[in-house]
């Protein structure tokens, strides 16, 4: 990701606080009703998802960007009013879902995988990682000697991968995404860490010690709403 993009981003967000700070004013002042605006709060969703998607570069992560549209929309016509949604008549769905993902990744994540890397996976294990969890916990454990990067995705759930005996040969990126849960990495001593994610009501800590003389270099980019993001040697 350039650096005009990153700085685009960052701009997005400084401009979606200010007009959540504004509102506020307005409504203490008694200028402006906030409750006019509530009945379109679960329009936020909408937004991460598609922040979700744009991000992405795995398919897990389209469908997890598709799932948080679908949840906006549907809890948007309910605040309006249009349709009547009763969350104890729904909650199976999570479930139908959270299957329809594992399967699909266990079709073609891998196949997905190998093809977004343009190689095979080394020394047994994948050059790129894409760890997912949903109101659950993922712990993973990746040793490939030319570890490239891959995605991180946490929502409600907590997800953990450890890198310390594995390689990188020239640079690596992984993308994460961390809404309501948390995101552990550990990495190899020798490793230098760039963080360029984007907290929102979040964390984003770099616990790495910097090595005397950094050679190989991991660059963090994403999002933590919410959430929190740990990186530590």
């Amino acid at each position: 990701m350039n650096h005009r993009f990153r700085n685009q981003r960052r701009i997005l967000f400084g401009v979606f606080i200010i007009i959540i700070g504004a509102l506020s004013l307005l409504d203490n002042l008694h200028l402006f009703d906030a409750r006019d605006v509530l009945h379109f709060w679960p329009m936020a969703f909408i937004a991460l998802g598609v922040l979700k998607i744009v991000q992405t570069r795995h398919a897990s992560g389209y469908f997890v960007g598709a799932a948080l549209i679908a949840a906006g929309v549907v809890l948007t016509l309910q605040s309006m009013g249009i349709i009547a949604f009763r969350w104890r008549d729904w909650w199976p769905v999570l479930l139908i879902a959270g299957g329809v993902l594992v399967i699909f990744r266990g079709l073609f994540g891998r196949r997905l995988a190998c093809h977004d890397a343009k190689i095979r996976p080394v020394d047994g294990s994948e050059t790129y990682v894409d760890a997912v969890a949903v109101m659950s916990g993922n712990h993973m454990k990746n040793d490939s000697q030319d570890f490239r990067g891959g995605e991180i995705t946490a929502v409600m759930g907590g997800a953990e991968l450890d890198l310390r005996h594995a390689s990188i040969q020239a640079g690596a990126t992984i993308h994460v995404f961390a809404m309501w849960g948390g995101i552990v990495i550990k990495v190899p001593g020798d490793w230098s860490v760039v963080t360029n994610g984007v907290p929102l009501l979040g964390g984003i800590e770099d616990k790495t010690v910097p090595p005397p003389n950094p050679v190989k270099r991991l660059v963090i980019e994403g999002y933590a709403i919410m959430g929190g993001i740990e990186i530590k040697n």
